[in-house]
């Protein structure tokens, strides 16, 4: 795995995060339920993917337990389905979208040039910001995984409190990036025909 990102630090890729700088989308007056529907199935993908989160923060805790060895994390992170997505696909939602909808890599190639092409400036804003966090994501799961990788090369404490907290950052950033991507995309998704 190696970062899309210009990020050397987790420290640098949370900054380029930026939380607070976030484009919103406007209201779309002319979105109907169905619309929000499509909306829907986008925070459907989101929640198989937090599951995968959870596999990996009870595998933390079984290694912090010594029930289970760390070279298991340098195993389960790459072969999380968001690592694999983003390696294969460029993004999150990978086969999972591409199968929800028949397209590969329908975030990037399908679903955010849809957006764009809808000519309404501040969702081409939120998809640009998107974009930078998919990069951000990967950028922390590189460092998830090196941190996993020295945790067996030097098994300590320190280690592992290195990837610990690595993970928690990943999985903080990944939690609000959802949100951020439901919230501000479930009515242009539909609007726009990008799902």
């Amino acid at each position: 795995m190696s970062a899309q990102g210009p990020w050397d630090s987790v420290r640098d890729a949370l900054d380029a995060l930026d939380e607070q700088g976030r484009p919103k989308a406007p209201p779309l007056p002319e979105a109907t339920d169905r619309d929000r529907a499509v909306g829907g199935h986008l925070a459907a993908i989101h929640r198989a993917h937090m599951l995968e989160l959870v596999t990996i923060r009870r595998l933390m805790g079984q290694i912090e337990r010594g029930e289970a060895e760390p070279a298991a994390l340098v195993t389960a992170v790459p072969q999380m389905e968001m690592a694999r997505n983003l390696a294969t696909f460029g993004n999150l939602c990978g086969r999972a979208c591409a199968i929800l909808s028949g397209h590969h890599n329908i975030e990037e190639h399908y679903t955010f040039v849809r957006l764009e092409a809808g000519g309404n400036d501040a969702i081409t804003a939120v998809v640009a910001k998107l974009r930078t966090e998919h990069d951000v994501v990967h950028a922390l799961l590189d460092h998830l995984y090196g941190a996993a990788v020295e945790l067996v090369q030097s098994p300590g404490r320190e280690t592992f409190l290195t990837a610990k907290q690595v993970f928690e950052q990943l999985e903080a950033v990944i939690k609000s990036h959802f949100g951020y991507e439901e919230t501000e995309l479930e009515e242009a998704l539909g609007v726009f025909g990008a799902l």
